[in-house]
C-alpha cells in the first residue's frame, strides 16, 4: 500500500513539473502538433495555457507569483517522494550507509599502512659524507701530523680569516765560527727582522739551557716559512721561530698538537699580537690542542664564543721562557 501511494505521488509530481514548466516556458523547442480527434494539440495547448493563465489571476490576486508556488509545491512533493521510497525499500538504503561505511575504514587502514611502512636507514660516514654534502670547501692547513725536529706550528691572520704557519728549519753546513741564517718564504721586512732577533734570542736562551752547546756559533742554517708562493709579513711569528731553532739545535721536537703566536723583544719578553679569534679558529681546524698567546690578548680571548673556545687548552706567557717550558715537555711531565 506504501508503494501505490509513492507511485500515485510520483505521478502527481511529474504533472506539476510539466505543468510549472509549461507556465514558465523553459522548452525552447516547438511541441510537434499531433492531431488528436479532428483538434490539434497546440489548440488544446492554447486553451489549457488561457485556462492556466486565468488561474494564475486569482494565485496573483492573492499576492504571490502562481510560478514560485508551483515551483515550491513540486521542491516539496519531490522529498515526500524521496522519503516514501526510502521507507518503501529499507535495504536500499542499508547498503548505501554500508558503502559508505566500508568507504570510510578502507581509507583509514590506507593511511594505517602508509605509517607502518619501515623507512630505509642510510649510514652517513668518512667514506659516503661527500656523496650528501658535496666537497670539502675548506682543508686543513696540517702538513705534518707529528711536527719533526725543527718544525713548529704558528697561527697567522689573513684576509680570508685565519692560517697555520708552519716555521722549518734545517742545518746547512758547520763550520768553526760561521754561524749564519738564511731565509726563503717571501718574508716581509718586519718577519725578517724578527727572524733576525729570533736567531740572537736562541744564542742566549741554549747558552742557559746548554752552556756547552755551540751549535749556532758554527751552524749556518735555513729558515723557510711554507707556502712559498704566499707573500707573508709581520711581527707574530717571533716566538715560533725561535722554538723551530732551538727545537734543530737541542734535537728535540715539541709537541704535535701545540702551535704559538707572539712578538719577542730581544730580552725575551712577549708582545701582544692582533687577529685572536681568527688563530684560535684556525688551531681548532687543524687539530690543535695546546695554544700559547701573549698575556696581553687574555682579554681578547675571553671574549670568544663558548664554542670557539670548546676543547682548547690555552695558555698566556709574558716571557720567553714560559714558552720553552711548554713547548719542551717530556713524556714524563705530560702524564702528570
Amino acid at each position: 500500500m506504501v508503494k501505490s501511494q509513492a507511485q500515485q505521488q510520483a505521478r502527481l509530481l511529474t504533472l506539476k513539473s510539466s505543468e510549472v514548466i509549461t507556465a514558465l516556458g523553459v522548452t525552447n523547442e516547438p511541441s510537434p502538433t499531433v492531431t488528436i480527434d479532428g483538434v490539434s494539440s497546440n489548440e488544446s495547448t492554447e486553451t489549457s495555457f488561457e485556462e492556466k493563465t486565468g488561474s494564475d489571476d486569482k494565485e496573483q490576486d492573492s499576492g504571490e507569483p502562481a510560478d514560485i508556488k508551483s515551483f515550491e509545491k513540486a521542491i516539496e512533493g519531490s522529498k515526500e517522494v524521496e522519503q516514501s521510497q526510502m521507507i518503501a525499500n529499507p535495504s536500499e538504503s542499508n547498503q548505501l550507509l554500508d558503502s559508505e561505511v566500508i568507504t570510510g575504514t578502507n581509507d583509514a587502514m590506507e593511511t594505517e599502512i602508509e605509517t607502518n611502512k619501515v623507512i630505509e636507514k642510510v649510514i652517513v660516514d668518512v667514506s659516503n659524507l661527500s656523496d650528501f654534502v658535496g666537497k670539502p670547501v675548506f682543508h686543513a692547513d696540517r702538513i705534518y701530523e707529528q711536527t719533526p725536529i725543527g718544525v713548529v706550528m704558528g697561527l697567522a691572520w689573513t684576509a680570508m680569516g685565519g692560517s697555520t704557519l708552519y716555521i722549518e728549519t734545517t742545518l746547512i753546513e758547520q763550520v768553526e765560527g760561521k754561524g749564519d741564517l738564511h731565509l726563503t718564504g717571501r718574508l716581509g721586512g718586519v718577519m725578517k727582522e724578527s727572524a733576525m732577533i729570533a736567531h740572537t734570542v736562541c744564542r742566549a736562551v741554549l747558552l742557559k739551557k746548554e752552556p756547552d752547546n755551540r751549535f749556532f756559533a758554527n751552524s749556518k742554517l735555513h729558515l723557510h716559512v711554507p707556502a712559498g708562493s704566499t707573500q707573508k709579513d709581520g711581527p707574530s711569528a717571533g716566538c715560533t721561530m725561535i722554538t723551530s731553532m732551538l727545537s734543530l739545535a737541542m734535537k728535540k721536537p715539541v709537541r704535535k698538537d701545540l702551535a704559538m703566536t707572539g712578538e719577542v723583544t730581544l730580552m725575551g719578553r712577549i708582545l701582544p699580537i692582533g687577529g685572536v679569534k681568527e688563530k684560535t679558529i684556525a688551531a681548532r681546524r687543524s687539530g690543535v690542542k695546546k695554544i700559547i698567546f701573549p698575556s696581553a690578548n687574555k682579554r681578547d680571548y675571553e671574549e670568544l664564543p663558548t664554542n670557539v673556545k670548546e676543547g682548547l687548552e690555552v695558555h698566556f706567557v709574558d716571557d720567553y721562557s714560559q714558552i720553552f717550558n711548554l713547548a719542551f715537555e717530556s713524556e714524563e711531565e705530560l702524564q702528570k
